[in-house]
């Protein structure tokens, strides 16, 4: 189907590389007028490029500022890799996102579409619901405070894999927010993909993902993930809401068949 997002006003955060460069392209080619935010230069695919760190609240203040009016579609792709320190996973995986959607929120047209990119990551969300409700009023300046007493480490991945699970949360709580506008929120959640911060993943995770790459029969590709993201920034998804989409071969239905012996 061409021209399915004809005329959309889209921004798209992390737009430089890996799922968030391939959004923009699929976006471009599907009719939309690409905004790009990345820390990185890379004007490809976007009608506008800003260039602004999103660890700093104030560069996201000022990227609320200076972003256009009549705006059709967010996607929160913009993250780092397990590897990187806890506080700043937290930072920019989690609170970065909250603070530059709600800011952006004025600034949507009436039935936007807000898509956050989580991760298979946040499949365990239900057994952290105390810390991700501790999360709920946490800002930039409690980061450090939080992290020591909910025990949020690098430590196996676990700060990476806690930014997911909030996102999936707030993503359902989120579900009828902007309801009375028409605005939907929705998450995507990719498995392993083939991105330049995949080695990061496997430097982690060790034995965990040499088990996840047994059962898969490939890792995904961000070719595999923007498809996705389109679609739900479309209007064929207008009644989709507050919902995560597992976009990962198979591997959390794989998961819960094995967690209830089916």
């Amino acid at each position: 189907m061409q021209d399915l997002l004809k005329g959309k006003r889209i921004v798209v955060t992390g737009s430089a590389s890996g799922i968030g460069w391939e959004t923009a392209k699929i976006l471009t080619d599907q009719g939309a007028e690409v905004l790009g935010i990345d820390v990185n230069k890379n004007f490809d695919h976007v009608e506008e490029f800003y260039r602004a760190d999103l660890s700093d609240p104030r560069a996201i203040d000022a990227l609320i500022d200076v972003l256009p009016d009549g705006i059709d579609g967010l996607v929160n792709n913009a993250g780092l890799p397990p590897t990187r320190p806890a506080e700043q996973l937290i930072a920019i995986n989690l609170l970065a996102v909250k603070r530059l959607t709600l800011g952006l929120v004025p600034k949507l047209r009436d039935n936007a579409s807000i898509v956050n990119v989580a991760s298979l990551a946040g499949f365990g969300w239900p057994q952290a619901v105390e810390a991700i409700r501790a999360s709920e009023t946490l800002d930039f300046g409690g980061i450090k405070d939080f992290m020591l007493t909910h025990n949020i480490t690098n430590e196996g991945g676990r700060s990476y894999f806690f930014t997911k699970e909030a996102l999936i949360v707030w993503t359902m709580q989120n579900r009828w927010t902007w309801r009375n506008r028409g605005i939907r929120i929705n998450s995507v959640s990719p498995g392993p993909v083939n991105t330049p911060i995949i080695g990061d993943f496997l430097e982690t995770l060790g034995a965990r993902a040499e088990e996840d790459a047994r059962v898969m029969d490939r890792p995904g590709e961000a070719a595999d993930i923007a498809p996705v993201i389109a679609f739900m920034l479309s209007d064929l998804s207008q009644w989709i809401r507050g919902t995560n989409i597992p976009t990962d071969g198979g591997m959390s239905s794989n998961i819960l068949c094995e967690m209830h012996g089916l």
